[in-house]
């Protein structure tokens, strides 16, 4: 059996849905919308820059969560993915995990965004295993604050491990270990798997994969 794995934001959809979620509550008034959007942006430079402080931008991203009562953000979650997947849906990405399954592979989404935003997501693209930020939960209210090691960077490796036991399965259980990611910030988690996927890679990304021979594919056309 083959172990397959896929990085969400920028590589199954065009787009962050960690960057969305945020400007979507801005614009609808659930939070200060030139504070947050300001900060947002901040984030996401640092992001992408590879100089993220992971604890603080979950500080800033879970918040909001705790202000509301689960079924408010529900119906607001069920809003803002009926914005996001017409403009942020790939079909390409879609195929690409089917083949997977219809190979017989083992398929998860690992993600550094949280489960609440990304869960959903998993079950449009037909993926019946998240490894993605686990929001801290207190008598039903989500607390601001995260569950164990988030799923970034070198995070991923670790959570994706408590998973694959979690199922009796270690790395070794599988002939192939593959995964896919646009980001640069995965490169921990690529350099561990048997096949690096790299698909429509920002511009760090795209120079370690052409010295280091890695295939490069787009699901955006």
């Amino acid at each position: 059996m083959e172990l397959t794995l896929f990085d969400l934001d920028n590589t199954l959809i065009a787009g962050d849905s960690d960057y969305e979620w945020a400007n979507f509550l801005a614009r609808h008034g659930l939070v200060d919308p030139i504070e947050h959007e300001a900060k947002n942006r901040v984030f996401y430079q640092d992001y992408l820059a590879g100089t993220l402080d992971i604890h603080a931008f979950l500080r800033f991203q879970l918040a909001p969560l705790a202000r509301y009562e689960r079924s408010m953000l529900e119906a607001l979650r069920a809003s803002f993915l009926a914005e996001l997947f017409p403009r942020l849906f790939l079909p390409k990405a879609r195929e690409a995990v089917a083949q997977a399954q219809a190979r017989g592979d083992l398929v998860a989404i690992v993600t550094a965004t949280n489960s609440f935003v990304t869960g959903p997501i998993a079950r449009y693209y037909g993926v019946e295993h998240l490894i993605a930020t686990i929001p801290a939960v207190e008598h039903g209210r989500f607390t601001g604050l995260w569950r164990g090691t988030p799923a970034f960077q070198a995070g991923k490796i670790e959570r994706v491990e408590l998973w694959l036991e979690s199922l009796g399965y270690w790395w070794s259980s599988f002939t192939t270990v593959r995964f896919y990611t646009d980001s640069h910030n995965d490169l921990p988690l690529l350099e561990r798997v048997d096949e690096p996927m790299v698909v429509d890679p920002d511009p760090t990304l795209a120079v370690v994969a052409r010295r280091r021979g890695w295939p490069i594919l787009s699901f955006r056309g």
